[in-house]
This record gives C-alpha cells, structure tokens and sequence, in this order.
C-alpha cells in the first residue's frame, strides 16, 4: 500500500519501523549545526511523522538538543526515544574513545542522559559496544536495575554477536539489537 508506515511495536510502544538517527545533528557530518539549525531539523523530522529517535551520550551534545526540542514543544510523549551509552567521549572534555560497560558506570551514564534529555525515563537503553573486558552478564544485570527503576523501559545491544546475545537475553529481555 502506498504512503503506508511500517511499524514496529517494543511492549505497549508502536513507532515507524525507521527511525531517526540524531548523530548527524551534533557530530560526525561536516560542520556542526547551530542548536537552532538542529531543532529545525527535529521540527522536520517530527512533522515527516518519524516518531522513534536514537541518541547517544557519544554523539556529542545531540541528547541534549534533543532534550531542548522536547522543552520547546511538549511532545515527548510522542517520541520513542532510544539512547546509548558506553562508547566514545565519555564526559565532557575527556577526548579518549572508550568502551564502558562497567556496571558501576551504568547508573551513572543514565542519569547523565537523562539529565542532558530533560526526561524521567527512556523507551530503550542500548550498550552501545559490548566491553570485552567485562562479561555481557554483569552489564546487562546493571542495565535491568534502571528498567526496574523506572528510568528506562526496554534494553538493547548493539554490534553484539549471537552468542552475547543468547548470553544477555538469559539475564533480561532484550528488546531490539542495532547493527551498523
């Protein structure tokens, strides 16, 4: 059917199947834009009837012009909103790419992109990389204490490998997995 939007749909959430992927707003492509460019952008994206966006805390400032837009136009609630953490600049001014998937820096990197979103929660919390210094076990427990928190929904992988897949799901749900 022409015009139709696929869908997908994460416990009670239903969003478009593609998503907006919000790196390009902040990072990674030519010349950075403005906040005022960037919530341009996300006035676009939203008003194309793109409602799941992706973030990361790596993705230079783009959580917290997300979380800008969302003060501007009251529509969070509208948004599936996905972020990553445990890749990259982990704070500001820290310039060495890292991967992180210490438990102890869970909590703490999902209140930081909380606090940047402006938000109470996020629909889905990815480990962005797997740490191969840490077994996918202990990250994912971490990850399920801020499910059970009521900071994050669903969890998520990215570039992850059957195996540590298998491996994570036994500990909890893994509701979507990311490969680039």
């Amino acid at each position: 059917m022409p015009g139709a939007i696929l869908k997908r749909t994460i416990g009670d959430k239903t969003f478009p199947a593609i998503g907006y992927g919000a790196m390009g707003i902040a990072a990674a492509y030519g010349t950075p834009l403005t906040i005022e460019e960037a919530l341009k952008v996300l006035d676009g994206v939203y008003a194309s009837g793109v409602t799941h966006w992706d973030t990361a805390d790596a993705y230079s400032n783009s959580e917290y012009i997300i979380g800008q837009w969302f003060k501007r136009t009251g529509k969070r609630d509208e948004i599936f909103l996905a972020t990553k953490f445990g890749f990259g600049h982990h704070w500001e001014g820290d310039e060495t790419r890292t991967i992180n998937g210490d438990p102890d820096y869970v909590p703490k990197a999902v209140q930081r992109s909380l606090e940047q979103l402006g938000v109470d929660y996020v629909d889905l919390l990815y480990l962005h990389r797997a740490d191969a210094k840490v077994p996918i076990e202990l990250s994912v427990k971490a990850m399920a204490e801020q499910v059970k928190a009521g900071k994050v929904r669903y969890l998520g992988l990215s570039e992850v490998s059957a195996d540590t897949l298998r491996r994570a799901y036994a500990i909890h749900p893994i509701a979507a997995v990311q490969v680039e």
